[in-house]
């Protein structure tokens, strides 16, 4: 199963996906002429609640449709996920996860205001908004099989695979471990099975409310968790300061020399950074546009302009923030150490017992409400499918396979979730190049009422 999951990671994320996400993340930038990032001010009012409509189309507010799609976001890729970079590509794999920050705020306009500008309506009369939806309702029939190619894909790759395992992998090896409740060197498979069933009865308990129970608990659990993470990191860079521009050269050198990468080699840094950067902010995946498509608004930019804030939260400061601290530790050099456990390491070892503990906390929300925001897009890919009044049956499979991916590899868990990921970006970034007219047009009329 390893094996597989690996080749097929390898496979889907070949050299024409990188020039799809990031040539089409520049083209974005370069078509919009940089017009929404002007923008940024008003994206933190429409935040704040100050253009909410209650009675709008759509089913959460802007902040909750923003703290769904960072739950999504913000955790196991800007924390395990920026360790697996660094182990994997180097230092320079984070500047490359930069650039898909940068790119993916524009490609995040333009997907997440197509989501709310063609939004279609499921079997049960309810609207919704994602790229199965924008394809249905916007493009030609000939081209429509990228919906449900979408929508198949998606059921594998909204499934919890990594988070449950960076999860269950913190816990046994940051505390029951250390604690001398297991074996160091023995046989997980029975601790990871227990664990894997108390994760899926926690998550059960708030999948089976639906969306709104997802948005009430995102909303209230990541920004806390956010700002928890980034004070603990802040202070680690703060003790260690004169390290940084050192930190930061080196990140920028290794990007363009893959020294400190596998093999030496530069593309294995640029593929890395950006695989690790997708998984991170998910711009051009299509998942942040299952969760803005439905926000309660009437108009589309407005939605498009709150989701650009996504990529500047959970790449550019938090995976930042990681990325600071596994270096100025200097464990990726010291240990063999992988994922979650080298940023514990890490975190341990510059701020002692209160750092894991922090850690450990901000893991288990963060992988949780990702879970949880998870469930909520396979749920709309398998209505999608499968029609709307049968889409609760996914959570049942979703919450048993939270067990299953308790127990496999985290090299299988990436390849899974890395090799359909990659196969989402597809007709996401198709249907949103294919579109990108509508968006500007669409841009220009709502940004200039602003002026």
């Amino acid at each position: 199963m390893q094996d597989f999951a690996v080749a097929f990671s390898a496979l889907a994320w070949g050299p024409w996906l990188l020039v799809l996400l990031l040539g089409g993340g520049a083209f974005f930038l370069a078509y919009s002429r940089l017009l929404p990032f002007r923008f940024l001010g008003h994206a933190w009012s429409l935040l704040r609640g100050r253009h909410d409509h209650p009675h709008d189309p759509g089913q959460i507010s802007h902040f909750q449709a923003l703290s769904s799609a960072l739950a999504g976001t913000i955790g196991m890729g800007n924390i395990a996920g920026v360790a697996v970079a660094i182990s994997i590509g180097g230092p320079g794999a984070i500047f490359w996860m930069w650039v898909t920050a940068v790119l993916g705020i524009a490609t995040k306009f333009f997907t997440c205001t197509l989501a709310v500008m063609f939004r279609g309506v499921d079997t049960r009369g309810e609207i919704q908004g994602g790229p199965m939806y924008v394809i249905r309702e916007a493009l030609p029939p000939r081209v429509r099989f990228l919906a449900y190619w979408f929508a198949i894909v998606g059921l594998v790759g909204c499934l919890p695979a990594f988070q449950t395992n960076q999860l269950v992998q913190i816990m046994r090896d940051v505390v029951f471990i250390p604690q001398g409740w297991i074996a160091a060197d023995g046989d997980y498979l029975r601790f990871n099975l227990a664990s894997g069933i108390v994760v899926a009865s926690i998550v059960a308990l708030v999948v089976y409310g639906g969306l709104f129970r997802i948005a009430n608990v995102a909303s209230k659990v990541v920004p806390a968790m956010t700002l928890l993470y980034i004070v603990a990191a802040l202070v680690i860079v703060v003790l260690n300061i004169e390290q940084v521009p050192s930190l930061l050269w080196l990140i920028v050198r290794d990007a363009f020399t893959g020294e400190a990468a596998a093999g030496g080699v530069i593309a294995a840094v640029v593929s890395t950074g950006v695989q690790r950067g997708a998984f991170s902010n998910e711009a051009g995946i299509g998942t942040e546009a299952l969760a803005h498509g439905a926000a309660k608004t009437t108009e589309p930019v407005r939605e498009g302009l709150v989701a650009m804030v996504g990529p500047i939260i959970d790449t550019l400061i938090v995976c930042t923030a990681t990325a600071l601290v596994i270096l100025t530790s200097g464990a990726w050099q010291s240990t063999e150490a992988n994922g979650v456990t080298l940023t514990a390491l890490s975190f341990g070892e510059l701020l002692g017992p209160v750092g894991q503990l922090v850690l450990i906390v901000c893991v288990v929300a963060f992988a949780l409400t990702t879970m949880l925001s998870y469930a909520y897009y396979g749920t709309k890919c398998f209505g999608f499918l499968f029609g709307a009044e049968r889409q609760h049956y996914y959570n049942h499979v979703y919450v048993g396979l939270i067990v299953v991916a308790a127990v496999v590899s985290l090299e299988t868990a990436i390849g899974i979730i890395d090799g359909s990921f990659a196969l989402m970006a597809i007709p996401t970034m198709v249907s949103s190049l294919w579109l990108a007219p509508k968006v500007m047009a669409a841009a220009r009329r709502y940004l200039g009422t602003l002026r």
